[in-house]
């Protein structure tokens, strides 16, 4: 009985590491296969940043071929705007300068024209002075002489 129990525990224990090693090969995958599926992996990686990158290069190829004309465009239509400009800054100058100088003519002729109107008033108040004062000895002498007809 116990060599059959012996024998027993053999085969119960040649089966626990049977079950165990087909347990342990679902578990682990065979080396090659996961080398042949990380090299699957990297190659879809791979293609995408290709198409990415082709992306950005075309992108940066129509910015580089209309890029440069359109400054060289750009640049011509500002070396035939510059002596256009050029004068019309000369003039904008001088022009600036006339008015200056008609600005400090026309505050000279405001001060001489405020004096003219000063001077003038006080002449009409005097006259005006004049004239009440005569006015009022016409009136007595008119009146007098109404009295004495």
């Amino acid at each position: 009985m116990v060599a059959l129990r012996a024998v027993l525990v053999a085969a119960l224990a040649a089966r626990a590491d049977a079950a165990g090693l087909r347990g342990r090969t679902a578990l682990t995958v065979n080396p090659i296969r996961r080398v042949v599926t990380m090299l699957q992996g990297m190659q879809t990686k791979i293609v995408e940043e290709g198409k990415r990158d082709q992306e950005l290069y075309d992108k940066f190829m129509c910015y580089c071929q209309t890029g440069a004309s359109d400054l060289a465009a750009s640049v011509q239509a500002a070396e035939t705007k510059m002596p256009a400009v050029t004068s019309a800054l000369g003039e904008a100058t001088a022009q600036k300068s006339q008015l200056e100088i008609d600005l400090v003519q026309h505050k000279t002729d405001r001060a001489e024209a405020e004096d003219a109107i000063k001077e003038a008033m006080a002449l009409r108040e005097k006259e005006a002075a004049i004239f009440a004062k005569s006015s009022g000895d016409y009136k007595t002498n008119i009146a007098a002489t109404g009295k004495a007809i």
